[in-house]
């Protein structure tokens, strides 16, 4: 591996190519298409792997992002609602790239109206239970509005709705995630069915991991959106989507300090790289899980060892002593996040091996 002098992230790519490999072919399998989202990994050099497997189209988070990826991808979503003060990069992007752009009010409609020179699609926001921003299901009026202001602008095309279940991300096992998912797939396909026969070639788009791993119904739905699954996390873990071992993603930490009288020691690692993302587990809080390095990446994680706390720089994990008896002032651990976009947002480069995989 490429000496390490600092926290940095590190890939097993065979474990992520295994990862894009299922939820491509769980896409063909189920007849929707594969629009991945890549705010998770944020990089050209990943992004190749998935066209490898046929993805020819992908979402994003920002209006940057799209900028950063349409070096090489010529069909965006950015999956978050329109920032209208970016109306000259949305111009420049729709003038290169097939574009859509994601809206929920009449204000941001009326923004775009005026200021687009080019051609986009945009999708409603629908809220499925998230709670975060989007219209109801059922606010069939608003959602009327927004469509007749839309067929109004010429360059707006109304392409579908859009929805995040992201309320997934709170259940615990498969029975719950597929009741998040069977409400969100429903109330997207009524939509849909409802005004099909006014808007014959519209979409419903929905993404979320852990749905998009545990259900098998899918009818309904044209398009999936999934992001973290190509490096899942402890999160999904918990959440029970994948076992601990489908992680294909670790923050390489240099040790700073042992201390073996509280059993503990202390990381360069702290929320700037890894987020201050923590589980509850036992009445305590888990910032990540720890591994030893092992050849190009990373061991089992070790039994009864974890980050208990974070500050900026800092991070402190609690482990076994026969584990610290061997830990010295210089030395790597491996730290499995609990939000794997989080962490790969926060550091700028991926070691892949021996390479260095630049990106966003």
């Amino acid at each position: 591996m490429i000496p390490i002098t600092k926290p940095t992230l590190v890939i097993d790519e065979a474990r992520c190519r295994e990862n894009i490999a299922f939820m491509a072919q769980k896409a063909r399998d189920r007849g929707v298409d594969f629009r991945p989202h890549f705010k998770t990994h944020q990089s050209l050099a990943v992004g190749r792997w998935f066209k490898h497997v046929g993805v020819d189209k992908i979402a994003v988070s920002s209006l940057e992002m799209a900028q950063y990826f349409s070096e090489e991808w010529s069909d965006i979503t950015v999956a978050f609602p329109v920032n209208v003060l970016e109306r000259d990069l949305i111009n420049a992007l729709a003038k290169r790239i097939r574009l859509n752009l994601l809206v929920e009010s009449l204000e941001t409609v009326d923004h775009l109206k005026k200021d687009l020179r080019h051609p986009v699609g945009v999708f409603i926001k629908i809220d499925v239970g998230y709670g975060r921003t989007g219209l109801t299901p059922g606010d069939r009026e608003g959602m009327e509005h927004l469509m007749e202001a839309l067929a109004s602008g010429e360059a707006m095309t109304f392409r579908g709705f859009l929805s995040h279940a992201g309320h997934a991300y709170a259940c615990r096992g498969a029975r719950e995630v597929v009741a998040v998912h069977e409400e969100a797939r429903r109330a997207l396909g009524e939509l849909k069915e409802a005004y099909r026969p006014i808007h014959s070639d519209i979409i419903a788009s929905l993404g979320d991991t852990p749905s998009c791993v545990l259900a098998e119904n899918f009818e309904g739905i044209d398009e999936i959106r999934p992001g973290n699954f190509v490096f899942y996390d402890l999160m999904q873990v918990q959440i029970g989507t994948v076992p601990v071992d489908r992680i294909a993603m670790a923050v390489a930490c240099p040790v700073v300090a042992v201390h073996e009288d509280r059993g503990e020691l202390v990381i360069y690692g702290g929320g700037v790289h890894l987020s201050k993302e923590f589980l509850e587990e036992d009445g305590r809080r888990v910032y990540g899980r720890i591994a030893r390095p092992e050849g190009d990446g990373w061991g089992p994680a070790l039994e009864g060892a974890y980050v208990r706390s974070l500050s900026q720089e800092h991070g402190v994990v609690v482990a076994p002593r026969d584990f610290l008896s061997r830990c010295h002032v210089g030395d790597l651990v491996m730290v499995l996040p609990v939000h794997a976009c989080m962490a790969a947002s926060a550091l700028r480069c991926y070691v892949n091996n021996n390479e260095i995989l630049e990106k966003f």
